[in-house]
């Protein structure tokens, strides 16, 4: 019966509809297993502002079960765009790139939940528009690989660096999220 129907439409055919936001029944305070939140940095970047784009891209998150930590809207100084970007510095692109990221406002935000730094890559989709499967959101919203509405940490360690740079630690907020706990459990 497995190999006919998917896990999700499994579930639900044997039990009925989930309610929204519930993940598990084991809560780690419960004895069952622990997860560890991470927190990772996105940002809509200025062609995202400009199409207004915001909203979709942080409802996406929020669907998703992940929790919003502290956000901003600002134009990028060069400097902190410089020092996120260091890695790119000798590529052909780079002066484009940070003229581009200075061109108008970037949204940045501090996503927290279970495996969002992998999560949110898979969210946001290949770099590259047409390689970017439907359902992401640059395979929904990108028009071109210099034009590719938001960034997301690629690494737990890149993503500690990045919020570092963005955000000092007073504008991050640790709040409780009212027994809503389905970005503490995995899918």
């Amino acid at each position: 019966m497995g190999r006919l129907f998917g896990r999700a439409a499994l579930r639900s055919l044997l039990c009925g509809p989930r309610a929204p936001g519930l993940r598990l029944l084991v809560r780690p305070s419960s004895g069952g297993p622990t997860w560890t939140e991470e927190r990772t940095l996105v940002a809509v970047k200025p062609d995202g502002v400009q199409r207004r784009l915001i909203g979709t891209v942080i409802q996406r998150f929020e669907s998703r079960g992940f929790k919003l930590v502290g956000m901003k809207m600002l134009q990028a100084p060069e400097n902190i765009l410089a020092e996120h970007y260091q890695d790119l510095q000798r590529k052909p692109f780079y002066p484009a790139l940070i003229s581009y990221m200075s061109s108008g406002p970037v949204v940045a935000m501090v996503w927290e939940g279970y495996n969002v730094v992998r999560a949110s890559r898979a969210m946001i989709g290949h770099t590259d528009s047409t390689e970017a499967a439907p359902g992401t959101i640059r395979g929904d919203f990108s028009i071109h690989i210099s034009r590719n509405i938001v960034h997301a940490s690629d690494s737990v360690e890149g993503a500690q660096r990045e919020i570092q740079l963005w955000f000092q630690n007073s504008e991050l907020v640790n709040w409780a999220d009212g027994g809503h706990h389905s970005s503490s459990y995995p899918a």
